[in-house]
Order: C-alpha cells, then sequence, then structure tokens
C-alpha cells in the first residue's frame, strides 16, 4: 500500500493578454504617480498556495490541473500556470 505524500501547488491565474484588466492599469498608473517611471505596464492576477496529498508528483499535478479547469480559473478571459513540488515532511 503507497502512503500519500504531502504536496505544495503554486499556482499562478492571469488575465488573457486580450482582456481589459482596469486593476493592473490603476496600480500601474499609482506607481508612476510613485515615481516609478519606468513602469510601462501592469497585469494582475491570482496566486493560490494549495497543500495536498497524493500518491506521488504526477497525481498532485492531475488533481491540480483538474482544479484550475473546474474552479479557479476562468477559462473564458483568464489563463493558469502551476508548479506542484514535495513538502519535506516534519522532522
Amino acid at each position: 500500500m503507497t502512503s500519500a505524500r504531502r504536496y505544495l501547488a503554486k499556482v499562478f491565474v492571469s488575465l488573457k493578454p486580450t482582456v481589459n484588466d482596469p486593476e493592473g492599469e490603476t496600480i500601474a498608473g499609482a506607481l508612476r504617480s510613485l515615481g516609478f517611471q519606468g513602469v510601462a505596464r501592469v497585469r494582475s492576477g491570482k496566486f493560490f498556495q494549495i497543500e495536498l496529498e497524493a500518491a506521488d508528483e504526477t497525481s498532485a499535478s492531475e488533481a491540480v490541473e483538474r482544479m484550475c479547469q473546474r474552479l479557479l480559473a476562468n477559462p473564458v478571459i483568464e489563463t493558469f500556470a502551476f508548479e506542484v513540488g514535495e513538502v519535506a515532511p516534519a522532522s
């Protein structure tokens, strides 16, 4: 019997390039007004950290992919990317 291992997924969700991003535009303007004149563009997004248990890294990645497709990202206007790594057991 294989025991489940604990994994940490870092999920990044962002608007597709063709989708208007008023929040990003506001942030860019605020940064410029604070003196950060080199800011050309800001795109806002979401970041999730998810701890989950799975048999292996492939299973964990497949589960996170399904989470993104079903809940975390709106496929009409958003894209997502993630990385999954095993959490070291507490000693």
